[in-house]
């Protein structure tokens, strides 16, 4: 039986409804402060909280559990530098303790969700897993610790891991049943599509970039295609494969004015959008290099086109105008 952790928010939920699609027995664990119950129709939630030792320890003697994921992560870059005290205890102390519960039940297979925030600023586009280490905020900080926490535990404790490190996951599944739900919503294609409604406004920051059009590029993964690879890395720790790390991207970079433009096309409105000065940090170009998931993992994404995306999301939001509220 697999365990995920965070099972109930954006990515958890698309990873839960695969394995119920594939007939994988699974559970969710979330203490619902950002995710939501009603995106589990079918899968079992426990809820509780990882900063909880004792609560884990509790549904660690109950279950017999083969595989770990983490989905459990606070994520808004903003939010980390205005409170990185909490990003660490939930962030790092948390997987800590998890792993501890892993160790002493003698669990020993970890699928981790990681990011190319580990990365910081890029020297080279791709990027490769094997580009330099320089997160630029304390949400990077904190990632990439667990992520050489996971190399100490499997060098030492056997406990082999894979981190998946995304880049920009986006859209919702098909069939509409779920999709992306943050409150407040920071991401750029829901923020858009929100201004589509006429619910929000969507700036672009920074023109002046060496890009095509000015704007910064980006890759965007569909939230489908980066369930379907943490199915793969468990089907590689199940093999008996070691601990390793792997970028989630398409490959194909698109700019802000690109879905942009994509939203309007898809939506058939024609939304104002406004301009503002560049923001600190924002590199021009982020894009993955993701052939080792390709070769190694096998992964092969189907939505590599932005617009899709765009569509999937917009009808998740058509369908869901208050997210999970009834």
């Amino acid at each position: 039986m697999i365990l995920v952790c965070g099972g109930a928010g954006y990515i958890g939920s698309h990873m839960c409804r695969l394995l119920r699609q594939k007939g994988i027995p699974h559970v969710a664990l979330d203490n619902l402060e950002r995710g939501h119950e009603e995106a589990l129709p079918g899968t079992p939630l426990l809820r509780a909280d990882l900063r909880d030792p004792a609560a884990l320890e509790s549904i660690f003697a109950e279950h017999a559990f083969t595989t770990v994921m983490h989905f459990a992560a606070y994520i808004e870059v903003g939010e980390s530098t205005k409170n990185p005290a909490g990003f660490w205890e939930n962030n790092v102390h948390a997987v800590w303790n998890l792993l501890e519960a892993m160790r002493r039940h003698g669990l020993n297979q970890f699928v981790f969700s990681s990011t190319a925030a580990v990365y910081g600023e890029p020297e080279r586009v791709p990027i490769p897993e094997d580009h330099p280490k320089n997160p630029t905020s304390p949400y990077g900080n904190t990632k990439l610790t667990v992520e050489r926490m996971l190399g100490d535990y499997s060098d030492t404790y056997g406990l082999r891991s894979v981190c998946l490190r995304y880049f920009n996951a986006c859209g919702s599944d098909p069939d509409g049943i779920l999709g992306e739900a943050h409150d407040p919503e920071t991401h750029l294609i829901p923020r858009v599509l929100l201004a589509a409604a006429g619910r929000g406004e969507v700036k672009v920051f920074g023109e002046d970039y060496n890009t095509p059009d000015g704007t910064c590029i980006r890759d965007y993964v569909h939230v489908c295609d980066l369930a379907d690879a943490h199915l793969l890395a468990i089907r590689h720790l199940e093999g008996g494969g070691a601990t390793d790390q792997y970028n989630l991207g398409s490959g194909t970079g698109f700019s802000v004015r690109q879905v942009i433009d994509a939203a309007k096309e898809v939506t058939g409105i024609d939304f104002p959008i406004g301009t503002a000065p560049r923001r600190a940090g924002d590199p021009a170009r982020l894009i993955a290099d993701s052939t080792k998931a390709r070769t190694e993992l096998g992964w092969n994404p189907l939505y590599t086109d932005v617009r899709t995306c765009v569509q999937h999301a917009w009808d998740w939001m058509l369908s869901h105008p208050n997210g999970y509220k009834s």
